[in-house]
C-alpha cells in the first residue's frame, strides 16, 4: 500500500512592521536575570516564529547587532551559535546569517526517491555527481557482500532543494549487478537506472540515523564550517533475492531535513 506523502506545514503568518518604525534590532529585550546572549536568542526567534523575519531573510550583520544592542560581539556570537545549533538560522559564507528555509519532511518508511518527495512538498530538487570510481574500498564493501579486493562503484553526489546544497551522500554499488553504470547520467534517480537498465529492483530498505559532525569533505561540499551539526542517515536496499544493491550514505545539514513517521497501532 503507498503511503501518502507527509503533510506540507503552512508558513507563518508575515507581520508587517510599522512605518517609519526603528530597525528591530535596536530595541533589544532587556534582559534581567536571563544572560545577554539568552535575551538576544529570545529576541531573534521570536521574530522568526512569528514571521517578521521569513524563511531566507538575512540577518543584521554581527556589528549592526553590536551598535543597535550595545552588547559584546562574543556575546552576539554566542546567540548567534544558539540559534545555528537549533536549526533557525544558518551562515552563508563571506555573507552572513539567514533564517533557515523550511526542512524537507522525509519519512523512513515511505519508498519515494529523495527527487519525488521534495518535488511533492513544492520545492525544487536537484542531484548533482560529484565523482565516480570504481577500486576496491576494503572493509567499506562489506556491506554488499564482497571481497576486500573486490572492486566497486563509489558515486558521490551533492542534493540541493531551491538551490541551497542539504546534503552529501556516499553511495557503493556492486559492479556485477549494474556493469557499465557510468555510462549513464547520475543526476537523477540511480534507484530507476538499476531497475530499468539491468532489471535490479529494491524491494526492502533498512535505514539508519544517527548525529554526526560535518567535516572534511562532506563540509566543503556543503559549503559549511567543518564541525557543524549533520544528520547521518545510512541506507541498505536490498532487492528480492536479498542482495545488497546500493549501500548509501548520506550527511544532512541538520536544519534541512525534518523526520515524520506516522503509524497504525493495532
Amino acid at each position: 500500500m503507498t503511503r501518502p506523502a507527509p503533510p506540507v506545514p503552512a508558513p507563518p503568518p508575515t507581520i508587517a512592521a510599522p512605518a517609519n518604525a526603528s530597525p528591530w534590532w535596536r530595541s533589544s529585550a532587556a534582559p534581567g536575570a536571563t544572560p545577554h546572549y539568552i535575551a538576544l536568542r529570545d529576541l531573534i526567534a521570536l521574530r522568526i516564529e512569528t514571521g517578521e523575519l521569513p524563511r531566507g531573510e538575512k540577518l543584521p550583520s554581527e556589528r549592526q547587532f553590536q551598535d543597535g544592542a550595545g552588547i559584546a560581539r562574543g556575546t552576539i556570537r554566542e546567540a548567534l551559535f544558539q540559534l545555528e545549533a537549533e536549526g533557525l538560522i544558518y551562515r552563508r559564507d563571506r555573507s552572513g546569517w539567514y533564517v533557515s528555509p523550511e526542512p524537507v519532511i522525509y519519512d523512513p518508511t515511505r519508498w519515494a526517491g529523495f527527487m519525488t518527495y521534495v518535488a511533492e512538498q513544492g520545492r525544487r530538487p536537484e542531484t548533482q555527481t560529484l565523482s565516480k570510481v570504481e577500486s576496491a574500498v576494503g572493509e567499506a564493501g562489506r556491506p554488499l557482500g564482497v571481497a576486500a579486493s573486490a572492486p566497486i562503484y563509489v558515486i558521490t553526489r551533492r542534493r540541493l532543494v531551491d538551490g541551497r546544497p542539504v546534503l552529501v551522500e556516499r553511495i557503493m554499488v556492486n559492479p556485477e549487478l549494474a556493469p557499465g553504470l557510468f555510462n549513464f547520467s547520475l543526476d537523477g534517480s540511480l534507484t530507476r537506472i538499476l531497475k530499468a537498465e539491468y532489471g535490479v529492483e529494491v524491494v526492502r530498505n533498512r535505514v539508519d540515523m544517527r548525529p554526526c559532525a560535518l567535516i572534511r569533505d562532506e563540509a566543503a561540499a556543503l559549503g559549511v564550517k567543518s564541525g557543524t551539526p549533520g544528520l547521518k542517515v545510512v541506507r541498505s536496499s536490498f532487492d528480492r533475492d536479498g542482495r545488497v544493491v546500493e549501500y548509501d550514505q548520506e550527511f544532512w545539514r541538520h536544519d534541512a531535513v525534518r523526520i515524520h513517521v506516522d503509524t497504525e497501532v493495532g
